[in-house]
């Protein structure tokens, strides 16, 4: 069972919350620190999910003439494709970051499929944990991870 110095708790007050000074986001996971196979950190991740809708917003505007519900199904799309076959979109080609399971492999095509809806809700990826993984990819059992 676990106690409440094991969680923590907001009623500590501030520091009961903190990590210890040798945690990191992904060493729970067996990553590094830092470098290659390191966890993806939040600037990354946010700059190649800003890349890869602004290209779905271009291609949307060229093939789909604007329309807002077609820039969310090219991101989709082009996620799950991206992921499944290469192991990264193009956001996170640019930015040096891949898709993985837990293990290392490839993420797949049923995991990749399940990361992209989830992310397309917005909400699990906006919710991470100490690892800084976001919900889509803790219901996947995937991670990104620098290259």
């Amino acid at each position: 069972m676990a106690d409440r110095e094991a969680i923590g708790s907001w009623l500590g007050g501030p520091g009961s919350l903190t990590r210890d000074l040798d945690d990191f986001p992904g060493r729970r996971l067996g990553l590094p620190q830092t470098g290659a196979g390191s966890v993806a950190r939040f600037g990354r991740r946010f700059a190649a999910l800003s890349i890869d809708w602004a290209l779905s917003l271009l291609i949307a505007r060229g093939l789909l003439d604007g329309n807002e519900w077609g820039t969310l199904a090219v991101f989709t799309t082009a996620n799950v494709l991206l992921v499944a076959t290469a192991g990264h979109s193009v956001g996170h080609r640019i930015l040096g970051l891949r898709v993985t399971r837990l293990d290392g492999r490839p993420p797949g095509a049923a995991r990749s499929l399940g990361r992209a809806v989830l992310l397309t809700l917005a909400v699990p990826a906006l919710v991470w944990d100490r690892d800084q993984r976001g919900l889509h990819d803790r219901f996947m059992g995937t991670v990104l991870r620098r290259s």
